[in-house]
């Protein structure tokens, strides 16, 4: 980077050390244009300080109206200010969190300094403690109530079979056969809300034995419309985990997305390995990560961020379980699942930690 730049804005030698920063550094001039970025910078948001030099800050940075404020104030005062949490796109479109600290400083004319620092590896800790955290209360809280339920359920479904052998008219039986179904299925809820409080029973499994059950019972029970792609990496080492735990996992993601897509679409099943993750606030040296993507009209904004809560569906009908076992399944193993979605694409993510 020479001392001047193509537009005759003058960086002084003192500032060019910051080349060898790892913190991402942007250079404005008093009009809000980019004048220096240091390599840190361009590695972050996947662009070249030849293809941002130059432009003022809104088309150097898209969708930046918070990071235009923060500058804006940090002139206007003439004081440091930090954006805490700012999401900014990277010239490829993924969105980026950041802090961001705007600084004043004299070169030449009044300039400014922008150092970002990325924290999604911090916000994602923090998401994945606070879902710990809900999950443990909601298992209590389902605990509790499965059992307060089940004993009046076996009551009043007792009575409603003596009951019926009292009617007089067969016709009449029609509603007590009503009440026994739906103390029925009322029960069966009830054992699904227990179910996932066992223990994993673990042993070494290939991933893509899992995968392939899941792929065979769903073609099986599913219509001709549905095309289940493969995209493995067949050089996956094994996993210590209970087969039939997370055949029960993948396969209710992958029946809420049959049930999403009204039984047209295409579901990929990808496998492929992460390296250095954190899961559980562990530090992992791989893991296998599994991808259940499906191409279906997406999950309603309204639940997307509750989607794991016990009892929230998408679906007329739907129980709300389905999810919510899933993850307590996958956690039950020290792994993570999380969810994108968007009309067209909804990709369930499930990391699951390879213990050597």
């Amino acid at each position: 980077m020479n001392a001047n730049n193509d537009a005759g804005f003058m960086v002084p030698p003192s500032f060019l050390g910051l080349e060898h920063l790892a913190t991402a550094v942007v250079l404005l001039d008093r009009d809000f244009q980019v004048r220096y970025v240091n390599p840190s910078a361009e590695n972050l948001f996947k662009f070249s300080s030849k293809q941002v030099i130059g432009l003022p800050l809104p088309q150097a940075f898209l969708d930046a109206e918070i990071l235009s404020r923060a500058v804006d104030f940090a002139q206007t005062h003439h004081t440091c200010f930090t954006e805490h949490e700012i999401t900014l796109p990277d010239s490829s479109g993924h969105a980026l969190s950041v802090s961001c600290t705007v600084s004043p400083v004299e070169i030449c004319e009044t300039g400014l300094i922008l150092e970002f620092h990325q924290i999604d590896k911090q916000l994602k800790i923090a998401r994945e403690e606070r879902m710990l955290l809900q999950q443990q209360s909601n298992r209590e809280l389902l605990r509790n109530l499965a059992h307060e339920i089940k004993n009046p359920l076996g009551g009043l479904r007792g009575a409603a079979q003596l009951l019926e052998h009292e009617l007089p008219r067969a016709n009449l039986r029609e509603y007590t056969q009503v009440i026994i179904k739906e103390a029925d299925r009322l029960q069966s809820l009830m054992e699904r809300l227990l179910t996932p409080h066992q223990l994993p029973q673990l042993q070494l499994i290939n991933i893509h034995e899992v995968l392939e059950r899941v792929r065979s019972l769903t073609l099986a029970e599913t219509p001709q419309g549905i095309a289940i792609r493969r995209d493995y990496d067949t050089s996956l080492p094994k996993l210590l985990a209970d087969p039939e735990q997370l055949i029960q996992a993948v396969l209710n993601i992958v029946r809420n997305a049959v049930q999403a897509m009204h039984g047209k679409g295409e579901i990929v099943l990808r496998t492929r390995i992460a390296r250095q993750v954190t899961l559980v606030k562990k530090r992992y040296r791989l893991a296998v990560m599994v991808q259940i993507i499906d191409n279906g009209p997406g999950i309603p904004e309204a639940i997307r961020e509750r989607i794991f809560y016990p009892l929230v569906s998408g679906r007329e009908g739907g129980s709300g379980m389905g999810l919510t076992l899933a993850q307590t399944l996958i956690n039950q193993h020290q792994g993570t699942i999380e969810c994108e979605s968007q009309p067209g694409r909804t990709c369930f993510t499930l990391l699951l930690p390879i213990i050597n």
